[in-house]
């Protein structure tokens, strides 16, 4: 007998409504009394070598887990011989041909298997049938790089089957799949509580990245009173982040109404329906935050321009300032060397030496010459006075 057929047996061999099954699947085991089938034992959440698409996957009855096979086509084979079973299948960036076989085992459509392949999806919630196919982004703050990070998973939700599908490291599946066999109660409430696990984890995942937003805006506001030249590209980062945070919480509210929708139709039991209205209140909380956020930084903006705008009058006046005072100099050169230009070329006149020349042998020539060149400069010195050159 192999392996996993003999740990379906030991696990589904207890429970009288599946001890047929647990029979036929064995194989030649009709006969085992059920006193001989070892007690069901809690599994730990398995982890498949690093490169395997199928990171976990696991059969539930009753709320705890029984099977934890090695392959697709195991867990596809165990589920058939389990009725009243659930399927949860992790698997971290599949390949297609993964996701046409899931495709083809649980009967997913081909749109949303194509999302799945594609990934870079907005958050949405899509019922084809009898399957809830939803789109989730989960985020998380980076200490180091004061950055938020952003991830993307894919939840199929059918009567007896859930697989997510990852595209990034977050969020962490293995802490949701340790809840949840943690509280078989939970598990025993069908796929809806696995699907309510994994929001709600996404969820309480935006708590650290609200914070990590809000130091980091407290930091700019102070960069900004304290002149930082570099401000202005840093809030522009940080409000793309915050954007792109808005993007990844906002859907959600509509999600989680359409979910509440459908409690009464689908026959969701109560504590599960007051878990999700739960999950709905704190997402309601982080979007509201966000919103202030988008609205804070935009005020940031408008006031680190206008202290930018400021600094640069001041500086333009300072160099006003600064151009008048050269122009006055240079106003004062320039009279001053108009004035000391006119006796320079009087005397260039008539220091040139010809014979022939008017008043070259005059007896007044020299008392008018100098008569003349303090004529013309006082002239031009009352003229340039007059103006304010001097």
């Amino acid at each position: 007998m192999s392996d996993l057929r003999l740990r379906t047996l030991r696990a589904f061999g207890r429970t009288p409504s599946l001890r047929a099954a647990a029979r036929r699947y064995a194989g030649g085991l009709a006969a085992t009394p059920p006193d001989a089938i070892e007690p069901v034992v809690d599994h730990p959440v398995h982890t498949k070598p690093k490169g395997h698409s199928v990171v976990d996957s696991a059969i539930y009855c009753d709320g705890r887990r029984v099977a934890s096979p090695e392959s697709l086509a195991d867990t596809y084979q165990v589920l058939h011989e389990a009725p009243r079973s659930l399927a949860w299948i992790g698997l971290y960036r599949p390949d297609r041909r993964e996701l046409m076989s899931l495709a083809q085992e649980f009967d997913l459509h081909e749109l949303a298997i194509e999302d799945a392949i594609q990934a870079h999806q907005r958050p949405k919630l899509e019922r084809y049938g009898d399957t809830l196919f939803v789109v989730l982004k989960a985020a998380r703050y980076r200490d180091a790089t004061e950055e938020v990070e952003f991830g993307e998973v894919h939840v199929f939700v059918g009567p007896d089957f859930v697989v997510t599908v990852r595209h990034a490291e977050a969020p962490n599946l293995a802490a949701v799949r340790r809840r949840v066999e943690r509280d078989p109660d939970l598990l025993r409430q069908g796929t809806e509580a696995v699907l309510y696990a994994i929001m709600d984890k996404v969820v309480d995942g935006y708590a650290p990245v609200v914070a990590g937003l809000e130091n980091d805006i407290d930091e700019i506001e102070t960069e900004v009173f304290r002149g930082d030249p570099k401000v202005s590209r840093r809030i522009y980062e940080l409000s793309r982040e915050v954007i792109e945070f808005q993007r990844a919480t906002r859907p959600l509210i509509g999600m989680l109404d359409s979910l509440r929708a459908g409690f009464d139709k689908y026959g969701v039991d109560q504590e599960l329906q007051r878990s999700l209205r739960d999950v709905a209140d704190h997402v309601t909380q982080v979007v509201e935050r966000v919103d202030g956020f988008r609205e804070l930084l935009r005020d940031i903006l408008t006031v680190n321009a206008t202290l930018v705008a400021q600094q640069q009058n001041e500086e333009m006046k300072s160099l006003t300032v600064a151009s008048n005072a050269q122009n006055e100099e240079v106003k004062r050169i320039s009279a001053w060397a108009a004035i000391l230009f006119a006796p320079t070329l009087i005397g260039t006149v008539y220091g040139m030496n010809f014979d022939v020349m008017p008043e070259l042998h005059w007896r007044w020539g020299y008392p008018f010459a100098i008569g003349l060149m303090a004529l013309v400069c006082g002239s031009l010195h009352q003229v340039f006075k007059r103006r304010g050159w001097l």
